[in-house]
């Protein structure tokens, strides 16, 4: 039976700003339209952290009975290191998909039902990414997923729960938060590319080889910076995220510079404080 600390490093507490951020930004849209409802708010952070958390179990379920997850250089996974029998870990993470859907139905009972759909293919994607006979995720599409559902659905559907329409600004803020969700999925790939290569898992990272994984990740650091200079035309205060610029530096420089394995595992945590401080920046200027 593995312990309450291992349950936790087992929901990769590092990767949790993903689902949190996005909510955070999309509530900044709706403070800024004047439409700000917190318990909403609050509802759809609950159903973002606790899908996420219901993701991490299911990937490790999913490759840990693969055997994909034998010979990790990164944090700790349950099935793969045997600290917890994979029933208990897909019992974890189906908890997790039934808690989400519970909450997202209050949120589609007071809105529109279509949320229900919505919610439906976000379950669906966090299975299927490494669930099932064919998981997409092992297809080099884990970075179009998680920019779609942790970038466009999660800012836009937490926009649109509160003002119950969905102005511009919840696209283009959306855009830059997807990019450095990727960001965090890129560097953890670009990280296991020797192990993925003999399992067998063709993530994107895999599939672009070393030096362009790399690039990728820089850009997806570089190009939200870029985007604040485009948002300010009409909203001069987002101006503030560019505040976050200089914690870009440090991660950005130990992927250029060729870090590999163990040296990669910083750069996890320093890409999620990233998106983090830029996410709340930049909240705050779309509030304002």
């Amino acid at each position: 039976m593995a312990t309450l600390s291992q349950w936790v490093a087992g929901s990769r507490p590092r990767t949790l700003p993903t689902s949190l951020v996005p909510v955070v930004v999309g509530t900044g849209v709706a403070i800024g339209a004047g439409h700000a409802v917190w318990w909403r708010a609050a509802l759809a952070a609950f159903v973002a952290l606790i899908l996420q958390i219901g993701v991490n179990y299911s990937n490790d379920y999913s490759d840990g009975v693969r055997g994909t997850d034998e010979e990790r250089v990164g944090p700790l996974r349950l099935v793969g290191a045997k600290v917890a029998k994979p029933k208990q870990v897909l019992a974890a993470a189906l908890g997790c998909f039934a808690a989400a859907a519970v909450a997202g139905l209050a949120l589609a009972a007071v809105t529109t039902w279509w949320l229900l759909l919505v919610g439906a293919f976000a379950i669906l994607a966090a299975w299927f990414y490494t669930g099932g006979k064919n998981p997409y995720g092992y297809r080099a599409l884990g970075e179009i997923s998680v920019f779609v559902f942790f970038g466009l659905v999660a800012v836009v559907g937490t926009v649109y729960v509160q003002v119950e329409d969905v102005p511009w600004e919840a696209w283009a803020a959306a855009v830059p938060i997807g990019l450095l969700a990727c960001a965090l999925l890129v560097a953890n790939n670009l990280r296991d590319i020797p192990t993925d290569k003999v399992s067998g898992k063709r993530t994107l990272a895999v599939v672009l080889g070393d030096r362009w994984t790399r690039v990728l990740y820089a850009a997806c650091t570089a190009l939200p910076f870029m985007m604040v200079l485009a948002l300010a035309a009409p909203h001069p205060w987002v101006l503030i995220a560019l505040v976050a610029a200089p914690l870009s530096v440090p991660p950005t420089q130990k992927v250029l510079n060729g870090a590999n394995g163990p040296a990669l595992i910083p750069v996890l945590g320093e890409t999620g404080r990233l998106q983090i401080a830029y996410g709340v920046l930049l909240a705050v200027g779309l509030a304002l």
